[in-house]
């Protein structure tokens, strides 16, 4: 079953997170969602805007190659990392799994880093979390 996620009016759009029946809300216009590779233990970031169409993938980086995680053809290498814009149309929701071994997910915003266990106050564990844009 699909989490619930609050739907009321208001201004702009914000960051709504699901797991294991919980939901938060976070007042954001854009966000970087940063984890490591499981396998090669390299680091992969991605630029993320929330828009009234849904979640739309703005910049990714990869910080090295291999395992699963090859750039694309048109990635180019800036100060270490692998930079492209992905073409695609924004997303209604977005669904983060954890393998439990790779550490976990990271949230970035204005430069401040946090892990989905601290933005819900509790361990996330392997549990699915999924990210959807939202009215506060």
């Amino acid at each position: 079953m699909a989490p619930a996620f609050a739907q009321r009016g208001g201004g702009g759009m914000s960051l709504c997170l699901a797991s294991a029946g919980v939901v938060k809300m976070l007042s954001v216009a854009a966000f970087t969602l940063a984890w490591t590779h499981s396998i090669e233990k390299s680091d992969w970031q991605e630029d993320w805007r929330i828009t009234p169409q849904g979640l739309e993938l703005v910049q990714a980086r990869i910080k090295g190659s291999g395992a699963g995680m090859e750039p694309p053809p048109e990635a180019r290498l800036i100060d270490g990392w692998f930079q492209w814009q992905p073409a695609r149309a924004p997303l209604p929701e977005v669904v983060l799994g954890n393998s439990g071994s790779a550490g976990e997910w990271r949230l970035c915003h204005d430069g401040n880093c946090r892990t989905l266990s601290d933005i819900f106050g509790r361990p996330v564990g392997i549990d699915v979390t999924i990210m959807r844009a939202c009215n506060p």
